[in-house]
C-alpha cells in the first residue's frame, strides 16, 4: 500500500513543507510519523523538521533525516516553509515568523487560539485549515473522529484512577465483581467518544447509561453494544436520577457544527454523591457542564460540590505516541493532496479539505470563527 501511495504522488512540483517543534511543554504529539515523511520526500518534495520535534514520543532527529527530512536548528527556519503543519494552532509569535501567504494545517481550537494570532494571521494573509472542521460526503469527521475516540478510550482509564483511594476517591474499582454493585457510568453524547468510553466501561462490568438528543445516535450505540447499556433522550426525571446514582459522569457531546448545544447545569452536579467524578472530554469547545473550566496534565482535577472534575484541555496529549500514529492515518491523504496540488487546487478536489478552511488569504471564511471572536 506504502508503495502504491509513493507511486501515486511522484510530482514535479516541488513544496517546502515545516513542521515546527510545539512550544507547549506539553504538546508531545506531531502532526506526521517519519513513515509519512518519507512518503512525501518520496514524491520529490522537501520536509523541514525543527530539531527536537520527535523526541516527546522518542522519534529522534535521525529518525526524520533518515526519512529524507531535513533536520533545523531554529523555529525561524521550519517556519520559512510554504506549508506548516502542526498541532496546536499558532502561536503569535510563531505566525511573526511566517512568510505571508504561508499555508497553516492545524487544530483551531477556539477557547485556546489567542484574537491576536488570528489578527496576525489575517494580516499577512495566511491560509488556515482546520483539522476538526474537515468532514467528508457522510458529514463525518475524520480527524475529529480519531480524537474522539482516543479520548473515549482515554476517559475510562482515567475515571479508573480517579475513583482510587490512591488518587483521593472513592476507593471503588470501575466495573462489577460478583456480589458487589457495579460502578454506575453516565455518559453524555452518543457519539465516537461516548461510543467507545460506554464499550470500555461495559466490558470493565460498569452499568452504563447513554443520554443524546439524537434518537438516531442512540439507535446505533444500542445496535452496536447490545441490550445491556441503558439509553435515553434528556428527559429530565430519567437524566435526573441517573446523576444521583452515578460514580462517573462523562460529558463527550460534540458542539462543532451542530445546531443546538446542551450544557449541564450546576444543580444536576449539586445532586451527585459525594466523591463522584465528572470528565469533561469537550473542555476545547467549551465544555459539557455549567461547572467545567480547562485544567491542565499538570493539575488536571478540581472539586466543586464534592464532586471531582477532571477537564483536562488535551486528553489525547497524555499518549502523545498513538495520538500522533493515529492522527497521521487520518491527515496523510489531505497532506499528500495539499503537497502535491497546492491549497487552492486540492480544496477544489477535496470537499473535507474545503470545508477546513477557516481563514483564506486573511479572511475569515467559517462562520463559528468569526463569531468565537465577535466578528460575525
Amino acid at each position: 500500500m506504502q508503495e502504491l501511495l509513493k507511486e501515486i504522488c511522484k510530482v514535479n512540483n516541488r513544496l517546502l513543507i515545516g513542521i515546527p517543534r510545539e512550544r507547549c511543554e506539553a504538546e508531545k504529539r506531531l502532526p506526521l510519523t517519519p513513515e509519512a515523511v518519507d512518503m512525501l520526500t518520496d514524491c520529490g518534495h522537501r520536509v523541514l523538521v525543527e530539531s527536537g520535534a520527535g523526541l516527546g514520543i522518542n522519534y529522534s532527529d535521525n529518525h526524520f533525516s533518515e526519512a529524507g527530512a531535513e533536520i533545523v536548528d531554529t523555529p525561524a527556519e521550519v517556519f520559512q516553509a510554504d506549508l506548516i503543519l502542526k498541532i496546536l494552532p499558532p502561536l503569535p509569535v510563531e505566525i511573526a515568523l511566517m512568510r505571508p501567504r504561508t499555508t497553516v494545517f492545524s487544530l483551531v481550537q477556539f477557547n485556546l487560539f489567542a484574537q491576536e494570532a488570528f489578527e496576525l494571521m489575517m494580516a499577512k494573509r495566511i491560509t488556515a485549515i482546520s483539522y476538526e472542521l474537515m468532514a467528508d460526503e457522510y458529514n463525518r469527521f475524520p480527524v475529529l473522529n480519531v480524537t474522539s475516540e482516543i479520548e473515549g478510550a482515554a476517559s475510562i482509564t482515567i475515571a479508573s484512577e480517579l475513583l482510587s483511594n490512591t488518587q483521593g476517591g472513592k476507593g471503588i474499582l470501575l466495573g462489577g465483581i460478583p456480589g458487589v454493585s457495579p460502578t454506575e457510568v453516565v455518559i453524555i453524547g452518543a457519539g465516537n467518544a461516548g461510543t467507545v468510553a460506554a464499550r470500555a466501561a461495559l466490558a470493565l462490568g460498569a452499568s452504563v447509561k447513554v443520554f443524546d438528543d439524537d434518537i438516531n445516535k442512540l439507535r446505533i450505540i444500542q445496535q452496536v453494544l447490545g441490550q445491556g447499556l441503558f439509553t435515553s433522550t434528556f428527559h429530565p426525571n430519567v437524566l435526573h436520577n441517573a446523576f444521583r446514582s452515578a460514580d462517573v459522569v462523562i460529558g463527550a457531546m460534540r458542539y462543532i457544527n451542530t445546531r443546538h448545544r446542551y450544557i449541564i447545569a450546576e444543580d444536576m452536579i449539586r445532586i451527585m454523591k459525594r466523591g463522584a467524578l465528572v470528565i469533561d472530554l469537550r473542555i476545547n469547545q467549551g465544555g459539557c457542564f455549567e461547572t467545567s473550566h480547562a485544567t491542565t496534565h499538570a493539575n488536571p482535577v478540581y472539586e466543586i460540590n464534592g464532586v471531582i472534575h477532571y477537564c483536562v484541555a488535551n486528553i489525547p496529549g497524555a499518549v502523545p505516541h498513538t495520538s500522533t500514529l493515529a492522527l497521521t492515518n487520518a491527515t496523510l491523504p489531505y497532506v499528500i493532496t495539499l503537497a502535491n496540488e497546492g491549497w487552492e487546487k486540492a480544496c477544489e478536489m477535496d470537499h473535507g479539505l474545503r470545508l477546513g478552511l477557516n481563514i483564506v488569504k486573511g479572511k475569515i471564511v467559517y462562520q463559528a470563527v468569526a463569531e468565537a471572536f465577535g466578528w460575525a
